[in-house]
């Protein structure tokens, strides 16, 4: 039997989630802009209960690495790398674009490429292409939302992810986009923050990596650890 642990604190939600085998265990899902340090340890500690687990059980604890917010990415790496640490649990990294592609429903992606987008609470959101199959097509990369009608010209974009919604807004306000360009486009219904519950899939199918994930970032973190003295 496989028992996989997912956790998410990458954006605006804060989840954890135990997969045994292809079965949902138990999940809990928070949407919260702060406040993911208090509650992710008694989240997981609920969906354990529930599913009548032990960190001992464990096969995998998997979890988002970005990108996303500095100190959320941070936030459950740090409870991933502690089960590790003490429960001696192997740890997979999952990025958020693969998370947020995951839970787009297969006929809304039939026949037609997917823009994942992630805010970047900036005035960018980080995009990455996948196809229908959500197979990765290139690296994820930044776009400015006052650039995309340029940008999306070409293709029939499924656009999905919680950057889709900033998207939309300035594709609606562009005066440049044309009815043909439009008709091309649709807007996916997972706008959504990550799932843990699509973590631990991930994770689970990926397997985990020789060494502890990192945070991945498109651009520098606006916040920066302190230096060291």
């Amino acid at each position: 039997m496989s028992i996989t642990l997912g956790l998410d604190t990458s954006t605006t939600a804060c989840s954890a989630a135990v997969l045994r085998d292809d079965h949902i265990a138990a999940f809990r899902f928070e949407e919260m802009e702060r406040g993911q340090a208090e509650r992710l340890n008694p989240m997981v500690a609920e969906v354990m209960a529930e599913a009548g687990i032990a960190f001992a059980d464990l096969s995998l604890v998997a979890v988002t690495i970005g990108p996303g917010a500095f100190t959320g990415l941070r936030i459950g790496l740090a409870c991933a790398r502690a089960i590790n640490l003490a429960a001696d649990v192997p740890v997979a990294g999952v990025t958020t674009f693969a998370a947020l592609a995951r839970a787009i429903p297969e006929a809304e992606r039939e026949g037609r490429e997917v823009l994942v987008c992630v805010d970047g609470k900036r005035r960018d959101v980080f995009v990455q292409r996948f196809d229908a199959a959500l197979a990765p097509l290139g690296a994820p990369g930044a776009l400015d939302p006052d650039a995309a009608a340029a940008a999306l010209r070409a293709g029939a974009y499924l656009i999905a992810g919680d950057g889709a919604v900033r998207l939309r807004a300035a594709l609606g306000a562009a005066n440049d986009v044309g009815e043909k360009v439009a008709a091309r486009l649709r807007f996916s219904s997972a706008v959504a923050p990550p799932d843990a519950r699509h973590v631990a899939a991930l994770g689970r199918a990926a397997g985990h990596s020789p060494t502890l994930p990192r945070p991945f970032y498109i651009r520098p973190p606006d916040a920066r650890l302190p230096a060291a003295s």
